[in-house]
């Protein structure tokens, strides 16, 4: 062959083939069964349409519907198939956008009656008609005034504006569908009937074009398609769960926390939600302790020239609050920031009086109060928020140090998470980004010694922690480790860092006085366990669904009385409960006892303790426990040293052990 290229196939074997050869054709000269179940093919990692030609050697896959990858072809097109459904119902309408999204898709389309979802039936009606047709999916490249002449005529002026956002050295490709096409990058599969029917439309938002709020508001349209029908019921029992499991909703019927509109982004905890706060602050606290760390704070509102050392007034600038003083007669000008981060008041910290090599790691935590500008349509609920603290800590060591500091982070990370029962974690090593400060050696040498540790976390689990490279999504500063935590339904939530700095300690010229007497740089390392606080109290509302270990609950036990004879033995109870160190309240209203056992229930109450005549005179009580219909009698003693137990926390249990 002339033009030939030289594939080599998952099994290792090479083969050549014309260069003018289609991945439809290659996967029909493999196999017949294999062409009818193919969906797209990949070269070297690359995904293409079955339609395009192999062009090249490399490593060759022929993709079917049910590889993985196929997964976002599949809501790819299914994008497709909606704006064509849209189109062909509501003649006029405009469609602009329409990308794959993490579970999922949704497209972009102006219209003068925005689109609500009782215009839902219709849609997907249509949408399976589409499917049903199974119209293949054609590519051609048009030049660029055919393209804004074509979309023009159609009164598309949307699809016009994206043509002229195309940069000049990439093509202008147009996928049809039947009669129906549009401007897109592909790939696509082989046609409409690949998309299956297991796709369901889940919701209507507004969306300014291009995200300007100068511009005109579209409808937007969220969809979500999955490879089979098993897996959309799953991934709907899922939602339907989360939604249960709602922080928000639980919040309200547990009297947490609220927000409103005169506070935006910023938390007005309830009394329990503050003392569940403070448990959290008070198990980290101890936490802190157990390894080392110092506990300090620095100030809230500096000045912008310490931000502007730092680097963060010019990389972080529009995240920032920016404050002045009220008052109209002042002498005072300047402008001050309210912190975004707890780092560079850390730095000055270390630098207050003279470090030698002998007193390093060094070991920094505070629990900072930090605001960062939010855009108030990404606000939700405690999971992003304005103002939040965080659990932040800066270990300043040497170079020598820094593999054995790190290990100790992931050792106290782990630890934390498993103590709240959160045992699937993953961690992730993020490396150097494109635009970044420090030299490469640095890199090189950080990324290195942080491989290595990655690799000791996962020998040293048994291959229990999971460990995965982020290429070129590390901080512009230094490498870092994510901590990924799977929750009770299988959601991932990425948590605790581990972040090696180049850039502070040079900006503020920290330095530590080495063994040979000469300054020298220290490694800054930024760790957080928890990150947001109110963020990780969110994760675990969520993952608890509200039915909260004794020992993290913030209200452990309610005394609830059968009759008004019981009530100063039920005074008694409490008494003995705080006594022993529990959280505990009396219920001596003149209710039911099924109304305030159901009313504390949906309270979240882990346990329930009834008294009656009976109890009284006994010195028992009857026991509860949330999410169980079983009752248990004990004596009083009894149950106060059995409920005491539980409600020691993990740590401490350990400590004692």
């Amino acid at each position: 062959m002339l033009n030939s290229v030289s594939l080599t196939f998952p099994d290792g074997s090479v083969r050549d083939y014309d260069a003018a050869m289609t991945g439809a054709g290659l996967a029909e000269s493999i196999s017949k069964s294999l062409a009818k179940k193919a969906v797209a093919y990949a070269i070297d990692g690359t995904v293409r349409d079955l339609s395009d030609p192999l062009g090249k050697s490399g490593k060759v896959e022929i993709i079917t519907r049910d590889d993985p990858r196929a997964l976002e072809l599949i809501r790819h097109d299914a994008a497709h198939v909606l704006a064509e459904a849209v189109q062909e119902l509501w003649p006029g309408t405009q469609v602009t956008i329409g990308p794959v999204i993490e579970n999922g898709f949704y497209y972009d389309f102006a219209r003068n009656e925005p689109f609500t979802p009782d215009d839902f039936p219709a849609i997907e009606k249509k949408m399976r008609e589409i499917i049903a047709r199974n119209k293949p999916f054609t590519k051609e490249v048009w030049s660029r005034e055919k393209a804004k002449k074509v979309f023009a005529e159609k009164g598309e002026r949307y699809k016009v504006e994206l043509v002229d956002a195309i940069p000049e050295d990439q093509d202008i490709k147009i996928y049809a569908q039947g009669d129906w096409f549009d401007l897109c990058r592909g790939p696509h599969m082989a046609s409409t009937g690949q998309v299956g029917n297991a796709f369901k439309l889940m919701k209507v938002a507004g969306a300014y074009w291009r995200g300007d709020s100068n511009n005109p508001m579209l409808t937007r349209i969220y969809g979500t398609a999955f490879a089979d029908q098993a897996q959309l019921d799953a991934y709907q029992t899922l939602l339907e769960e989360a939604e249960k499991r709602d922080h928000r909703k639980l919040g309200r019927e547990m009297d947490l926390f609220h927000f409103q509109e005169e506070g935006p982004g910023v938390v007005f905890w309830h009394a329990k939600g503050w003392k569940m706060f403070q448990n959290l602050v008070s198990y980290m606290r101890r936490r802190l302790d157990e390894h080392g760390y110092q506990e300090v704070n620095a100030p809230q509102v500096l000045d912008k020239s310490l931000w502007e050392t730092s680097g963060h007034w010019g990389w972080y600038r529009d995240a920032m609050f920016k404050v002045t003083v009220a008052g109209d007669d002042t002498d005072d000008d300047r402008i001050f920031a309210l912190k975004p981060m707890n780092c560079p008041g850390h730095v000055q910290i270390f630098k207050h009086g003279l470090k030698s090599y002998r007193e390093l790691p060094v070991k920094l935590a505070e629990f900072g109060n930090v605001h960062r500008y939010e855009p108030s349509g990404a606000l939700h609920g405690l999971m992003r928020v304005r103002g939040f603290t965080q659990d932040d800590a800066h270990i300043f060591c040497t170079e020598e140090q820094l593999a054995a500091e790190c290990l100790r982070i992931n050792d106290l990370i782990l630890s934390t998470y498993a103590d709240f029962g959160f045992d699937e974690v993953a961690v992730k090593l993020s490396t150097r980004p494109d635009k970044r400060v420090g030299t490469d050696e640095a890199w090189d040498h950080a990324e290195a010694i942080m491989s290595n540790v990655l690799e000791t976390i996962r020998t040293r689990s048994g291959n229990r922690i999971k460990t995965s490279i982020n290429p070129g999504e590390g901080a512009f500063y230094g490498p870092k480790f994510e901590y990924v935590l799977k929750d009770a339904i299988g959601r991932e939530w990425q948590c605790g860092t581990t972040q090696v700095d180049f850039n502070l300690p040079e900006r503020f010229g920290a330095f530590y006085i080495g063994s040979d007497s000469e300054k020298k740089q220290p490694v800054m390392v930024h760790r957080a366990v928890c990150g947001s606080m109110e963020r990780f109290l969110g994760i675990l509302i969520e993952n608890y669904s509200g039915h909260f270990p004794l020992w993290f609950a913030p209200l452990q036990v309610v005394v609830a009385t059968i009759t008004s004879d019981a009530d100063d033995y039920a005074i008694k109870v409490v008494e003995r409960l705080k006594a022993a160190g529990l959280l505990a309240e009396a219920d001596l209203r003149n209710e039911k006892i099924n109304y305030k056992v159901r009313e504390h229930s949906l309270a979240k109450v882990p346990v329930i303790l009834v008294c009656g005549k009976r109890e009284a005179e006994e010195e028992t009580v009857n026991v509860r426990r949330l999410g169980s219909r079983d009752q248990e009698s004990l004596k009083l003693a009894d149950a106060v040293t059995l409920l005491a137990d539980e409600a020691i926390s993990p740590d401490r249990k350990r400590r004692a052990a």
